[in-house]
């Protein structure tokens, strides 16, 4: 599901009602999209990795649910829920849930 944001218009929405989890892998839905921004709900099965990769974007991640790590230019960051992580656009990353894991993912033009 994508949302097109309007200047003027609110959006409410209860993210643990959005979690789902597939047996394998990854599911993510894209929550809302701005002309500057993207929201995406990602919910990762226990034991799925995702490889080192780099966005053009600059990203938050706000960990909902479940336990991972975050390999981040090399560090690596223990994620449970609340932890919350600035990326900055072209920084190496790479992921792997412990468990099943929900995060929601911020990117950003600015």
């Amino acid at each position: 599901m994508t949302t097109t944001a309007q200047a003027s218009e609110s959006r409410v929405t209860q993210l643990k009602d959005k979690i789902e989890y597939a047996e394998t892998g990854v599911l993510s839905k894209v929550l809302l999209k701005a002309p500057y921004c993207q929201y995406t709900l990602f919910c990762l099965a226990a034991g799925t990795d995702i490889a080192e990769h780099t966005s053009t974007r600059n990203a938050v991640v706000q960990v909902i649910e479940g336990r991972g790590t975050l390999t981040l230019e090399g560090k690596e960051i223990n994620l449970e829920s609340g932890v919350f992580v600035f990326m900055p656009a072209n920084a190496p990353h790479a992921l792997k849930a412990d468990t099943n894991l929900a995060f929601l993912l911020t990117l950003s033009d600015v």
